[in-house]
């Protein structure tokens, strides 16, 4: 019989960074919420995350001119919701936020699409770089990956027996 701690694992290090970079990727979309009082709405946006690095650190583009630069010079704490899919792979990462100007990084991440909100191009000087250090992190994902997790799924739902596949914890990636 599985417990639940047959399905906890936290992850430290350079395990909890490549399980952040594998989630974070395959999400390609993430809920940016900053903003973040207790006991008030917060401000939250989808938005596309660029890059995350070799030091776990996740990189968008912004507006210079748009509200969540200004709520990230008020109050620099995040929090980001990726969800990689219908059915696995969720990360609820909180960290730190700066807006930052660097030209070369700009154009190491450029893509042609961006130009619907920069038509001037990876030139447009309304371009800042919004890099996201994590402090803390939680994922929801399987053990062996979506085909097995489905697989168990049916044969759980022939037999009746329960065949969880799923494996979450907490992620330090400092």
């Amino acid at each position: 019989m599985e417990h639940a701690e047959d399905h906890l694992k936290n992850l430290e290090g350079p395990e909890a960074k490549a399980k952040l970079k594998e989630l974070v990727e395959k999400a390609e979309n993430c809920f940016f919420c900053s903003g973040i009082k207790t006991g008030l709405p917060f401000s939250t946006r989808p938005m596309s995350e660029q890059l995350v690095d070799e030091d776990g650190s996740i990189w968008f583009l912004s507006r210079k001119d748009s509200g969540k630069n200004a709520e990230i010079a008020e109050d620099p704490f995040v929090q980001l919701l990726f969800q990689a899919d219908k059915h696995t792979g969720y990360i609820s990462i909180y960290g730190i936020a700066e807006t930052i100007d660097d030209q070369q990084k700009i154009d190491e991440l450029w893509q042609p699409m961006f130009k619907v909100w920069f038509e001037k191009g990876k030139n447009d000087p309304m371009i800042s770089l919004i890099k996201v250090d994590p402090t803390q992190g939680y994922y929801w994902d399987t053990k062996h990956g979506k085909a097995v997790a489905f697989l168990k799924i049916a044969v759980s739902l022939v037999t009746g027996k329960a065949m969880d596949d799923s494996v979450e914890g907490r992620l330090d990636v400092s």
